[in-house]
């Protein structure tokens, strides 16, 4: 039986050159990097070098880089680190409605702590509307956290304009970039934000680390409290292993974008126009504003678990949605923020392609799901035919 992996948004394999890069900081060169001796300056000049290459890529300052364990870290930090630290200027935070649960989550949290958030629909194809976050904004708005490029359906928002909105106000302007790290430009001055969210197992570095872009003169309170590193912004010995990885998989990804990102559209579109082909199907998300990766479609009259599992019978590794809710049976927040009814977000099937795949790939996949979903359908009491 074939083997197809189509679910990199939710996570990607490790390269064998990160691999390489990694593996002398797990044995000979384990130094912890906050000692004086060889061992920890070897260990500190290895992150040093990983966050001048961050740095470079997201044409930041390299004292505005922080290491995290986790894109949700990250997005945790970000967001009640700037709440708390500008809680004394006004208690008001403006998000999305489709944003990552790492975010939503953190802001319901944050409600329970006597702040006031504003969620902002978005339309069909789920593009939040800069103007919306202009009417949103009060006096007292300290923090707007709008994701860069959606997980589930790929639309690209427009951050960079967003950003020039917010430009003469208090509020300080984070993204959520997972999706979008390795795929598009995280040049920070070009997009106009203060905070930035990565995670390196999204373009094939290490699970267990991440990053936090913080603009000089951007505030923000610590989550984790036990010691001076990361210049005080997150406490605990630094996984040199994974930053060393992070940053080998972000430089390659960036080296190879133009490449592979026409690559991906390529076999992207086929796919998508041939699952459009399918009666009552539906492609969700911006067709134009899309991650070059991504495919997400609907199918009426079926259950996507019941689609997701016949195609893991076909050797096919899909998804339905957020890696994250992959266990719930409840249809996607976003889906239903975009306008579907919960009957047709049920029948999703989310698609990501990545540095594997291949145009065999996608002509086995275009034509297995054909008749999954017609045998599925002639299953359902609802479907007529």
């Amino acid at each position: 039986m074939q083997r197809i992996y189509l679910d990199y948004a939710a996570t990607t394999p490790v390269r064998p050159e990160v691999l390489d890069a990694m593996l002398p900081y797990f044995s000979n060169e384990f130094g912890n990097a906050s000692g004086v001796y060889s061992w920890s300056r070897t260990a500190h000049q290895a992150m040093d070098k990983a966050r001048d290459t961050v740095a470079r890529i997201l044409g930041a300052r390299p004292d505005e880089i922080v290491f995290t364990g986790s894109g949700s870290e990250s997005d945790n930090l970000a967001i009640k680190g700037a709440a708390w630290a500008n809680r004394h200027k006004g208690k008001h935070i403006i998000t999305s409605s489709i944003e990552h649960f790492a975010v939503l989550e953190t802001c319901q949290w944050l409600e329970r702590q006597g702040f006031e958030v504003t969620y902002l629909p978005v339309d069909s194809v789920g593009l939040v509307d800069p103007e919306q976050v202009k009417q949103a904004l009060r006096p007292d708005t300290i923090l707007v956290s709008i994701m860069y490029a959606n997980n589930e359906v790929g639309t690209i928002q427009p951050i960079s304009e967003i950003g020039s909105i917010l430009k003469d106000t208090q509020a300080v302007f984070h993204t959520d970039a997972v999706q979008a790290a390795g795929v598009l430009d995280l040049d920070v001055d070009k997009l106009n934000v203060d905070l930035l969210t990565i995670s390196a197992h999204k373009f094939y570095g290490p699970k267990g680390v991440g990053v936090l872009y913080v603009r000089k003169g951007t505030n923000i309170e610590p989550l984790i409290h036990g010691g001076g590193h990361e210049r005080k912004r997150r406490a605990g010995t630094e996984n040199i292993a994974g930053i060393v990885g992070l940053a080998k998989a972000l430089e390659l990804s960036y080296e190879e974008r133009d490449t592979e990102n026409a690559r991906l559209e390529a076999l992207r579109n086929q796919l998508i126009e041939g699952l459009s082909a399918i009666p009552h199907s539906r492609v969700n998300g911006s067709l134009t504003k899309r991650l070059p990766n991504n495919v997400n479609v609907c199918f009426e009259f079926i259950e996507g678990e019941s689609l997701l599992l016949n195609l893991d019978m076909k050797g096919v590794a899909a998804s339905s949605g957020s890696a994250c809710t992959s266990g719930s049976l409840d249809p996607s927040h976003v889906l239903l923020a975009m306008g579907l009814s919960h009957e047709i977000a049920h029948g999703s099937l989310r698609l990501t392609l990545g540095r594997g795949t291949t145009q065999a790939d996608i002509d086995y996949v275009l034509q297995e799901v054909p008749p999954i979903v017609e045998r599925l359908r002639a299953m359902s009491p609802l479907y007529r035919g």
